[in-house]
């Protein structure tokens, strides 16, 4: 069963995110992209179901519709998601991002970005650009990288919820080798809008061991094989 619906006279819309069908929009890939493969995921393994129109559903579908604005549109102002002028992102109590900063180095790297000794990184986010840091986790988490809402604990203007990230390790991710196996982790977010239910400020919190655990967990490969074939230089 697909999860996008055909728009008469319009693009294709998918059936958790919104603003995909509007025109004028310059898309990092040329056009929208296709969730298609991550939905199904997200549908089989979800642990909720919640009933349409509720603030779970709601909250739920205006994450996924940012993080692909984030991902596939390359214009800020194209953004229906968030307030551009205001928006800040906090992850785990680090110093805010605005918009435009976010756009720039990607969800991954603003997500991951650490203040741990190098030695000590499993991922360096100020080493990888927006399209070398999506080239890893697409190839690491090839059916995608699912996400849902697991509790929400207020409502607007200050929405604070509990979410899981899951996918499967069928790709190798920093020289390990893949393991076929669930990758997941849970955190908590704080998510204040406006009276349009733009997003003004977004706080992340989470536990990166938990991602990574899962990640590494695969033997190191050979050293001719151990390079992400994606990064600069391979």
């Amino acid at each position: 069963m697909s999860t996008m619906e055909e728009v008469p006279g319009r693009a294709i819309r998918d059936l958790y995110r919104s603003y995909m069908e509007d025109g004028n929009i310059q898309w990092r890939h040329g056009g929208p992209p296709i969730y298609d493969q991550v939905n199904e995921l997200f549908e089989r393994e979800r642990t909720k179901v919640w009933p349409k129109g509720s603030l779970e559903e709601t909250v739920q579908n205006a994450i996924k519709t940012w993080e692909m604005e984030l991902s596939h549109k390359t214009c800020i102002h194209d953004f229906k998601t968030i307030n551009p002028e205001k928006f800040k992102l906090f992850v785990n109590g680090r110093e805010g991002l605005s918009a435009e900063e976010t756009l720039q180095v990607g969800s991954y790297n603003a997500l991951l970005k650490t203040s741990l000794p190098k030695e000590f990184q499993v991922y360096e986010a100020d080493k990888e650009s927006f399209e070398s840091s999506h080239d890893i986790f697409r190839s690491a988490l090839p059916r995608g990288f699912a996400w849902e809402v697991v509790s929400v604990y207020s409502g607007p203007p200050v929405i604070a919820f509990k979410y899981r990230h899951w996918g499967y390790m069928e790709g190798s991710f920093k020289g390990h080798a893949p393991t076929g196996e669930k990758v997941e982790f849970y955190g908590f977010g704080v998510l204040k809008v406006d009276e349009s239910l733009r997003a003004e400020e977004v706080e992340i919190y989470y536990d990166p061991g938990e991602l990574f655990g899962g990640l590494l967990k695969g033997p190191l490969l050979s050293d001719s094989s151990n390079r992400c074939p994606f990064s600069k230089g391979a």
